[in-house]
């Protein structure tokens, strides 16, 4: 699950898209993060990236922000072997585990950040080159007083359309009423969104979300449903 902060800087506080959780990783994981980071991984610092130099082939691109243990993730590059997925997380146990099936199922259109999606978005995502972003159970915040540290604000989505082909869809998921509707205000302000099920109203379960995971049973079995929004960029 994706999680957010504020960090200083220059005077302003900017925001993070995540708290860095000091997680154990299994032997297993550790090998894993280190062995196949190279064929799978994305460098920050490498700057925009070529696709058809990085999967070897052009292809409708999605991004996945806040991946946690990667099961839909890695479940959508299995089902879609005609697409490409990039997933970007914080999480080093989730992406050592990620790495561990992409690497039995041989995945070739899988890679992924290990980093802040804010520094991904803007350092290695070109303008115009998603065919769609996806972020499921991002960190709720519930307390008031701090749901503004919560990713899914104005600025951050602004930032997503701009890397947004037109027509390239924007869709999001949570087990937080209370962060449904903020997204469905925030997301229906933006005037190069549209909602694909119609005005101010809530989609169906996505394609995009093939398994129900280990989070989202634990959601439902705490009496919490899900709520899912899908838009697309004019």
């Amino acid at each position: 699950m994706l999680t957010t902060s504020t960090k200083k800087s220059s005077g302003h506080y900017r925001l993070r898209s995540f708290v860095r959780r000091d997680s154990r990783l299994t032997a297993a994981q550790e090998r894993a993060f280190v062995d196949y980071y190279p064929r799978f991984g994305l460098q920050l610092d490498s700057g925009l990236p070529d696709q058809a130099q990085v999967f070897g082939r052009t292809a409708p691109l999605l991004l996945e922000i806040g991946f946690g243990y990667g099961q839909s993730l890695l479940e959508c590059a299995k089902v879609y072997p005609d697409q490409d997925f990039i997933g970007v997380e914080t999480h080093k146990p989730g992406i050592g585990t990620l790495f561990i099936g992409a690497q039995q199922h041989e995945l070739a259109n899988l890679r992924v950040y290990y980093g802040d999606v804010i520094d991904v978005l803007e350092k290695c995502i070109p303008e115009s080159s998603l065919d769609g972003v996806q972020i499921f159970f991002p960190d709720p915040w519930p307390k008031r007083r701090h749901q503004p540290r919560r990713l899914i604000q104005s600025a951050f989505v602004q930032l997503v359309v701009t890397k947004l082909k037109p027509g390239g869809a924007l869709h999001l998921a949570t087990d937080w009423e209370d962060y449904a509707v903020h997204m469905m205000r925030v997301l229906s302000q933006e005037e190069k969104l549209a909602n694909v099920a119609g005005l101010h109203q809530f989609a169906d379960r996505s394609l995009y979300r093939p398994v129900v995971t280990k989070f989202e049973r634990r959601a439902q079995s705490e009496g919490r449903n899900i709520w899912e929004l899908q838009f697309r960029k004019s």
